[in-house]
């Protein structure tokens, strides 16, 4: 097999509840567009970005969730053969952060993985440039005190909205999908090994 038309398909399930930014975080990484005005996921929908990790080419699939409790239901069929999950909290809205650790067990629960201790998950506090941080309830401090007790999670913070560090908190999800034991390996015929970062739009709308 050309080891050049070689991909790592990597499915990244993004949870949180509604309103923490899931999809303007997908969307500015993506697509580099922010969208002022907020409209919930209905079930689920995903977008797909190539790049390139350690000369082999990933390609990520990035699941966006509905954070509204009715539609949580539908999980089982979105979670199974995940390779990531992304907890997504407001650091303005205490509750968001609370959530952190129902949305954690739920997946587990509901994506059933071989083994729930090596299942990665990658924790993202977003909104930090709101009123300054003026705004902030949870302390970065206690957000990887979290992190921490729960197997040292990787944390990042970053703002959908000015584009800060939304690249590095995707980049750190992709090496820690990557670090798991079942990323999938794909086969695209007249894929160039010189593609630049291409994008496609897929999902379910239940």
């Amino acid at each position: 097999m050309d080891v050049s038309r070689r991909r790592t398909l990597l499915k990244v399930i993004v949870l949180g509840d509604s309103g923490v930014g899931k999809t303007s975080l997908m969307n500015q990484y993506v697509y580099k567009k922010f969208n002022q005005q907020y409209k919930a996921t209905i079930g689920a929908d995903f977008i797909t970005k190539e790049l390139r990790i350690d000369d082999k080419m990933v390609t990520l699939q990035l699941w966006d969730t509905a954070g509204q409790e009715r539609f949580q239901g539908l999980g089982s069929a979105f979670y199974r053969g995940a390779d990531c999950c992304v907890l997504v909290y407001d650091v303005n809205i205490l509750k968001t952060f609370e959530s952190l650790n129902n949305w954690r067990e739920e997946f587990l629960k509901q994506a059933d993985p071989d083994d729930t201790n090596t299942l990665p998950f990658v924790v993202i506090g977003n909104k930090i440039d709101k009123d300054g941080g003026k705004k902030r309830m949870v302390s970065e401090r206690r957000a990887r005190e979290w992190c921490a007790s729960k197997g040292n999670i990787p944390y990042f913070e970053t703002s959908a909205k000015e584009d800060y560090n939304v690249d590095d908190a995707f980049l750190g999800v992709a090496n820690t999908a990557l670090a798991g034991e079942h990323p999938q390996d794909i086969y695209v015929p007249g894929f160039p090994e010189t593609a630049s970062e291409v994008e496609q739009r897929g999902g379910c709308a239940c």
